[in-house]
């Protein structure tokens, strides 16, 4: 039976007739600030992005082999990169596919992967949560006789994504101290795991989890996979409720001490430092593993790899990323404000603004209290010390406010 090491080998060889190796580009910026030496495996730059066409390609031909053309159907579910990894293999293989994709999914991504695919494929909206659609493909799948391509926990598919190893070694010509991977239902980290464990065992590994979808701390705290009772779903190329099952078969040797988890607003700061400083546009899962270089022990002098898993980022969301950056770095804050209804109150409170404070958001709450009205501000300004001052400020001036930046229900509702 071929073995892991030359299954994938193979399926790199293959996988050439898509696209060539992508980039391992040191970084000098994050070189600089972390007195190491980074580099960056660009999996952002392949024809879909993202890392999934890897896996998606290598299940699809191997079932290729077996059948005519004709006669291969393919199934998937997802609202990202799956399906975009899906919809181009099937193009390239001439064969058919049906996408399922959730009724709530932008229009942008929908439009995609249709560009992709184009005749070959076949997308079907359905359901408003990601479970549904799964239910939806998966019954679809089973009354058609297709084949059903799961996104990560499938061998094939992990054998695939294992590739990004296989170059990166090449590319690099020696193993690097440490590779940083990002983890999602653990496809990608548990085929590169195994691969470096095969190739280059000296290679120490640690993980990058967004802090509200850790399914991989999960299970490693628990044993087993487990299921998470709330998913944030930001970091969509990674929120994933349950690590697959069969990735976790080569990742539960590693301790829940080397998952390291990125807060989301923080994740925000980190795509727009790698937009500015490097002109490089990363999803939110597609920044992870740079997220995290900054919880990091002991890198200093040594070669570390950082996996950018994908850039399907759609620049609708940029104010949202701006937001959540501004607010997780203390630049920015909502405030409720008890404003006195006395003529001069509202001047009074302008007066104590600094001069690089400025006001992003203004609306009265409730208007009808006599003596005093609520006011919802918003304020931003160039340093966090800024806003420290100002509230010492409303303090002694006798305002009454409250500090919402950071309550998700009031923030949900309000801003």
């Amino acid at each position: 039976m071929e073995n892991f090491t030359q299954a994938v080998r193979a399926a790199e060889v293959a996988i050439r007739e898509l696209f060539e190796p992508t980039p391992l580009q040191r970084n000098d910026h994050l070189s600089a600030k972390y007195g190491a030496d980074i580099w960056l495996k660009r999996e952002d730059l392949t024809p879909v992005r993202s890392y999934k066409l890897r896996g998606a390609f290598n299940a699809m031909r191997k079932v290729m082999s077996e059948v005519k053309p004709g006669d291969a159907h393919f199934v998937c579910a997802s609202a990202g990169n799956h399906a975009q990894g899906v919809a181009f293999a099937c193009r390239h293989f001439g064969a058919r596919g049906t996408i399922f994709m959730p009724v709530t999914t932008p229009q942008q991504k929908i439009d995609k992967t249709r560009i992709f695919g184009g005749e070959a494929i076949q997308i079907e909206l359905t359901g408003d949560y990601f479970d549904q659609t799964l239910a939806a493909a998966q019954a679809f799948s089973a009354e058609k006789g297709a084949v059903f391509l799961a996104p990560f926990d499938s061998a094939d598919v992990i054998e695939g994504q294992a590739t990004v190893a296989q170059e990166m070694l090449e590319q690099l010509g020696t193993a690097p101290d440490l590779v940083v991977l990002p983890v999602g239902g653990g496809g990608l980290s548990s085929g590169v795991a195994r691969y470096l464990r095969e190739n280059a065992p000296q290679t120490q590994l640690t993980f990058a989890e967004p802090l509200g979808g850790a399914s991989l701390q999960a299970a490693l705290e628990n044993g087993a996979p487990v299921a998470l009772p709330a998913v944030d779903g930001f970091v969509d190329g990674a929120a994933v409720a349950r690590i697959g099952a069969l990735p976790f078969q080569e990742l539960s040797r590693f301790s829940s001490s080397d998952v390291h988890l990125a807060p989301e607003d923080r994740i925000c700061v980190t795509m727009l430092e790698m937009l500015n400083a490097e002109g490089m546009v990363l999803e939110p899962a597609g920044a992870l593993a740079v997220d995290v270089l900054g919880d990091l022990r002991d890198i200093a002098g040594k070669t570390v790899v950082c996996i950018c898993s994908g850039g399907n980022f759609d620049f609708e969301r940029l104010p949202e990323v701006k937001e959540r950056a501004q607010r997780f770095a203390g630049k920015k804050k909502y405030l409720i404000l008890r404003m006195p209804q006395r003529p001069g109150a509202l001047r009074d409170f302008l007066e104590l603004l600094g001069p690089d404070d400025d006001i992003a958001r203004f609306e009265y709450l409730k208007k009808s209290a006599r003596n005093f009205g609520s006011i919802l501000i918003g304020i931003e300004t160039t340093q966090p010390a800024n806003l420290t001052t100002l509230m010492q400020r409303l303090d002694q001036a006798g305002f009454t406010y409250r500090d919402i930046t950071r309550d998700i229900v009031l923030s949900e509702f309000l801003i």
